[in-house]
């Protein structure tokens, strides 16, 4: 297994993230499946690896802060012949320990370990609020 790591272009923040795919859907350009998907140029060429349980980690502000479990890699060809790649994810957003990562462009192969964990969920009435667990996890407590 490998995951991806890709900037956010567009977006600051996890909620921006979010806003800005539901728009996507409620303008129309949804999947009829309802996964997630983004576009780019390039196939990943260890897509096996990818889809055996690979996630897309994305950056906000110079920091790794979610990801988004991969579902497929689909290709295709645009209306002016140029090829790409669709990226199908979940729609959930896992938010992670923030981890700097210096800008880079397109998309990038993530070790498995040098992925950063997951938040702990913050769901139910004794869970520790999500602002909480991110300073935390910052400060490497949790």
């Amino acid at each position: 297994m490998i995951h991806l790591i890709k900037l956010s272009v567009g977006t600051t923040s996890i909620e921006g993230l979010a806003a800005y795919r539901a728009a996507m859907r409620d303008a129309g350009y949804g999947r009829p499946d309802g996964y997630a998907w983004h576009r780019t140029r390039m196939m990943p060429k260890r897509q096996e690896e990818l889809l055996d349980g690979g996630s897309i980690y994305w950056v906000f502000g110079g920091k790794i802060q979610c990801r988004q479990k991969l579902v497929g890699l689909e290709a295709g060809v645009d209306a002016e012949g140029r090829g790409f790649c669709d990226i199908v994810m979940e729609q959930k957003l896992y938010p992670t320990v923030p981890v700097p990562k210096r800008p880079f462009q397109g998309w990038r192969y993530l070790k498995v370990e040098d992925a950063p964990k997951d938040l702990p969920d913050a769901e139910g009435d004794d869970a520790m609020p999500a602002e909480l667990a991110k300073d935390l996890a910052e400060l490497g407590l949790i």
